[in-house]
């Protein structure tokens, strides 16, 4: 705030710092002419302040809204991250900023990657790792419960079950062969992908998965619900 208590950078504080600068000697107390003409440039003045603060919040990635976030992403990952439908600018900005920083190339960047794009823990199992497969007489194995079958013959492989995440449908509608719902019977509705801002693709669930693998490992995915 300005000693007049309106706010920094407004039209009527612009105009204020204005007549501030003139002597007060050359006018009268009511300069309503002087007033208007300095209006407009005090008006000109304040519209470049609130361009320099916008534009300043358009350096940070944290900060930056709108297509700059856009920009922001196309410039670090190219075609590889993009906006989602209906993705809000603070979910975008903070996809894009976890995948700048985030760890590769190891098993728990895997793990890390998938829980940030689906919001779930996957299951990743290594048939060259014996802490995966277990052993015999060292209470890690079970079936149906722990351990697998190992393999020396798959070295830097690994077997993933990713989840897709978890979306309420679109204003919590039913789908085909999903009741109560159905034509002329709530709850039931068309929609498509922009009503349902946290839905994403398999694709992008096998490209999180292929960002993070080194150039030697392969991962051999199932997706689950």
């Amino acid at each position: 705030m300005s000693g007049s208590q309106v706010p920094t950078g407004s039209s009527a504080d612009m105009l204020a710092r204005l007549k501030a600068v003139l002597p007060t000697r050359w006018f009268a107390d009511a300069t309503p002419v002087l007033d208007a003409v300095l209006g407009g440039v005090a008006a000109m003045w304040a519209g470049l302040y609130a361009l320099i603060g916008f534009a300043a919040l358009q350096t940070r990635i944290a900060t930056a809204s709108g297509p700059f976030l856009d920009i922001a992403a196309q410039d670090y990952f190219g075609t590889a991250l993009t906006r989602r439908a209906g993705e809000t600018d603070a979910a975008f900005s903070a996809r894009i900023r976890s995948n700048l920083l985030a760890p590769r190339a190891t098993r728990d960047a895997l793990i890390a990657a998938l829980i940030v794009e689906t919001g779930r823990v996957p299951v990743v199992f290594e048939p060259f790792n014996t802490g995966d497969t277990g052993g015999y007489s060292s209470n890690t194995l079970g079936y149906n419960a722990m351990g697998g079958y190992g393999s020396l013959m798959l070295p830097y492989q690994c077997f993933v079950t990713a989840y897709r995440p978890v979306v309420t449908a679109s204003g919590n509608n039913g789908g085909y062969n999903f009741g109560p719902g159905g034509y002329a019977t709530a709850p039931m509705a068309w929609s498509d992908l922009a009503d349902d801002p946290g839905l994403i693709t398999d694709a992008e669930i096998y490209a999180a998965i292929v960002g993070v693998l080194p150039v030697n490992g392969v991962a051999w995915t199932r997706l689950s619900d």
